[in-house]
Formats: structure tokens, C-alpha cells, sequence
């Protein structure tokens, strides 16, 4: 059997009948489970007590003793293994008895072993989705996080501390990092840090207005400054006094309105478009961008000395690929939040198409993963997003790529980044490479493998060569 034991689901069989336990045993065994096998309730206590099991499967009658007080021996795990209840004196009383008492499933003796698999295959992934649905509700019971941010990866974590001593300071602040990584959110955050707290937030994307209204925007203008301007506005410099003022896509901003705001930076005094006085302002200066401006100072396109003016502290901010655990949190906070907004029953991930998340490399951010989980969300059949409501692409990088920083490896290995076609894999080749993977993901249960395939049982058995021996 190609099963690894270290990801097959683990039974207790607890029989006297030295035949019988030998027959559930084998069963369970060619079943893809690992299977350890016992005589009485004493025994199965002990074993208990020192190992976890996905699932207990218990003669009722027993030596010394009975299979209830095996099912209290179980319910004392934390978490609890499923438990199948068998006997030969199968009566109504007895089922409703054990089910009241936590039993999952009760079968009669002799056991139909078609049926043995199919119950056990019911209750251990009715327990695997029990642990999923815990988990998800303990990552997104972790708080709200830090000024909408959320994040317990070590390179957040380091954010938020940066951020807290940062925003009691007055300085200009530079914010750098890929395009979706929340750049505004932490402009937010350290106003909502600072003493200017309770003062306005002003934000403004120089690189959507047009240069000829970017300075009128900024600084306000009088009546008649220019054709269309009747009346007098304040600028946002202006009305920003007292708080901070966020300039976005600060590299896209005209150098004529650089060296104006190099001046205002220096001055703290602002000029309207076509008026004679200057009005003195307080305000925090928060500017951030994508790109470059090492480069764009090289190239003449950004002043040198605003750079400096405005990197008076400097935050970078990690791409999402960097910060491990904290895809699962956001891919499950954004679901619910989709969830929400729709009134759809609560959504989550199965853990194949976890495992595709935290290896695909996210050019897009935080952003991208929000709009695959809206899609995801939308497209989805039922309660659980399966790989087939992922984008393409996240599988095509993913292969590819790097588990996210932090994050457990458990995708595939990359392919060959080499020019030479010939070594290159078949799309064959690649196939039966990821039924293998799923098979050891079951422990060898071609039941369980074909189903997560979405392909019967014949056709598994087609695809590995093999002949079914049904």
C-alpha cells in the first residue's frame, strides 16, 4: 500500500472475538487506516491514555467491562476520536442509549464491512470537519487586529510595534511596499496612534488628478485664481490642520508641486492658488508609494532633497508572501465578510485549496487575495471553497513558487525552471504525480481519493494501471 503514515487517520479497535478483531482490523486496514486492535476495555483505556485516535470502534459486550465505558474513556480526549458502536444484540434501546451517550454510528453484528468503511469514512471526516470549522473559528476569534490590519505573523507584528513608536513622533513619514499591501491602513494607523488622533485624515492619490487641479487641490485657490474657479476653496492642506495629510502615489506627483510641497514642508505655511497670504498650518505629512524613488531620483523625476525631507521615518511593508500563517486569517476574514455582506451561510477552505493559497506568490497583495476570496465566495458550490474556485493562475505560480514565509510546505515541488523542453514533465506525468499525493493523503483509500479527485472509482484504478478488484 502507498499510504504515509503520518497523514493516514488512526483507529482503536476494541473486540474480544480474536477472529472478529482480526477481520475489522484488516479491513480498516486495506481501508487506508492505521489500525491498532485490542480485547477488552482495560486495554483500550490504556492505549487511550497514551495515543490520539481519529476513531474507536468498540464491541458493546466486553470482557470485565462494556463499550460504554470505552465511549467515557473517549469522551475524555480532548479532541474526542469518533466512535462506532458495535454489537450482536442490536436493539432500539441500545442505539438510542449509545447515540445519547456520544456514540457517532451503531452497527449490528455480523458487520456488513462495506458498510464498517463507509461509517468510518463518515465519522472521521465528519470529526476532520468539526477540528476545521474549531480552527477557523479560533483564528478568527484572535481579535480584530491593529487598526483594521490583521496579522500574528512576526513581520506584522514588527510592523505594528514600528508603527506605535513611529506615530508618537511628529516627522514626515515615507511608506513603501507592493501595490495592495495596505499602505493606506497604515497611514490610518499611525494617525489613530498619534496625538493628532483627533484631529482630520486627509487622503489624496496624486496620481488621480490631473496635474493642472493637483496644486489647487492641495492649497486651495481664491475666487477667479483661474477659468472656473468663482467661488474660493480651501485645500486639503487646509483643511487637514491639526491631523495628517496623506499623499498616495507620492512618485507620480508634477516636480513643479514637489518643490511647493518641499517648500510648505520646510515652511509649514500655505498659499492658495492666486492669493497674495500665506496661512500657517499644522499638519502631519504621511506619504507612501510602489515604486522606486531611488530610481526616479537617478532619472530627474523626484527632487532628492523631498525624498529626504519626507523619509524622515521610512515603513516598509511585507508582501503577503512573507507573512505565513497570516494568509489562512485574511482568506477566512474576507470570506466571512463576503458571507456576511450576502447573508450566505459562513464559507471556509478545504485544505487543498489552503494548501494552493499559501503557496501562490501574490504579486497582487492583500488586494488580490480579497477579490479571489469575493470570486471564490461567489462561485462556490456549497459551504467549502475547493480548488476548482481558484483562478488558474494560483495553481500555475503556485507550482512554482515558495511556501509563504512561515507557512507549512505542503504543495507541490516546483518544476524544473530549465530551457530545455525534453525536461519538462507531460501533463500525464503531472497528473498521476498529484494522484499519488492525494493517495497518500488518504493513506492509500482509493474510496477517499477518488471522491477528492472527482473522478470514480474505475477510472482512479484506469489512471494508476491498476485493475479494480470489484
Amino acid at each position: 500500500m502507498s499510504g504515509n503514515t503520518q497523514t493516514r487517520e488512526t483507529v482503536l479497535v476494541v473486540e474480544d472475538d480474536r477472529g472478529h478483531r482480526e477481520l475489522l482490523a484488516e479491513e480498516l486496514g486495506e481501508a487506508g487506516y492505521a489500525v491498532t486492535a485490542v480485547a477488552s476495555a482495560e486495554d483500550a483505556e490504556q492505549v487511550l491514555a497514551q495515543h490520539a485516535f481519529s476513531l474507536v470502534v468498540s464491541d458493546l459486550r466486553l470482557p470485565g467491562a462494556d463499550g460504554f465505558q470505552v465511549l467515557e474513556a473517549t469522551r475524555a480526549q480532548a479532541p474526542a476520536p469518533g466512535f462506532i458502536m458495535l454489537t450482536g444484540f442490536g436493539t432500539i434501546d441500545q442505539a438510542v442509549t449509545a447515540l445519547k451517550a456520544g456514540a457517532d454510528e451503531f452497527l449490528t453484528k455480523p458487520v456488513d464491512l462495506d458498510h464498517l468503511r463507509l461509517a468510518a469514512d463518515r465519522v472521521t471526516e465528519a470529526r476532520q470537519l468539526k477540528a476545521e470549522v474549531r480552527r477557523y473559528r479560533e483564528v478568527l476569534a484572535q481579535g480584530d487586529g491593529f487598526h483594521g490590519m490583521q496579522g500574528s505573523s512576526p513581520a506584522m507584528l514588527r510592523l505594528f510595534d514600528l508603527i506605535r513608536r513611529i506615530a508618537v513622533a511628529d516627522g514626515s513619514v515615507l511608506i513603501t511596499g507592493e501595490s495592495g499591501t495596505g499602505k493606506e491602513l497604515v497611514a490610518r494607523a499611525l494617525h489613530a496612534e498619534s496625538p493628532r488622533a483627533e484631529g482630520p485624515f486627509v487622503a489624496i492619490n496624486c496620481a488621480g488628478i490631473p496635474e493642472a487641479l493637483l496644486e489647487s487641490e492641495l492649497l486651495g485657490h481664491v475666487a477667479g485664481a483661474f477659468s472656473g474657479a468663482r467661488g474660493a476653496r480651501r485645500g486639503l492642506f487646509t483643511e487637514a490642520d491639526g491631523g495628517t495629510l496623506f499623499l498616495d502615489e507620492i512618485a507620480e506627483m508634477p516636480t513643479a508641486m514637489q518643490s511647493k510641497l518641499l517648500r510648505l514642508l520646510q515652511d509649514g505655511r500655505v498659499r492658495p492658488v492666486g492669493s497674495n497670504e500665506e496661512i500657517a498650518t499644522n499638519v502631519r505629512i504621511v506619504a507612501a508609494t510602489h515604486q522606486d524613488l531611488q530610481t526616479h531620483i537617478a532619472e530627474g523625476r523626484f527632487r532628492e532633497d523631498l525624498y529626504y525631507r519626507l523619509e524622515t521615518f521610512r515603513i516598509e511593508i511585507p508582501p503577503l508572501r512573507e507573512r505565513g500563517e497570516d494568509v489562512e486569517r485574511l482568506a477566512l476574514q474576507f470570506l466571512r465578510e463576503q458571507s456576511l455582506a450576502r447573508g450566505l451561510p459562513e464559507r471556509r477552505l478545504s485544505p487543498e485549496a489552503l494548501r494552493a493559497l499559501l503557496r501562490y506568490p501574490f504579486p497582487g497583495n492583500v488586494r488580490e487575495l480579497a477579490s479571489l476570496m469575493e470570486r471564490a465566495a461567489t462561485l462556490a458550490a456549497g459551504e467549502v471553497i475547493e480548488p476548482r474556485d481558484l483562478p488558474e493562475r494560483v495553481f500555475e505560480q503556485a507550482g512554482n513558487a515558495p511556501a509563504a514565509t512561515g507557512a507549512a510546505d505542503t504543495a507541490d515541488a516546483p518544476v524544473p525552471g530549465v530551457a530545455d523542453d525534453s525536461q519538462w514533465p507531460t501533463l500525464e506525468e503531472r497528473e498521476r504525480e498529484y494522484i499519488q499525493r492525494v493517495l497518500e493523503h488518504v493513506g492509500g483509500n482509493k474510496q477517499r481519493a477518488a471522491r477528492i479527485l472527482g473522478i470514480g472509482r474505475k477510472t482512479l484504478y484506469r489512471k494508476l494501471g491498476e485493475t479494480d478488484p470489484t
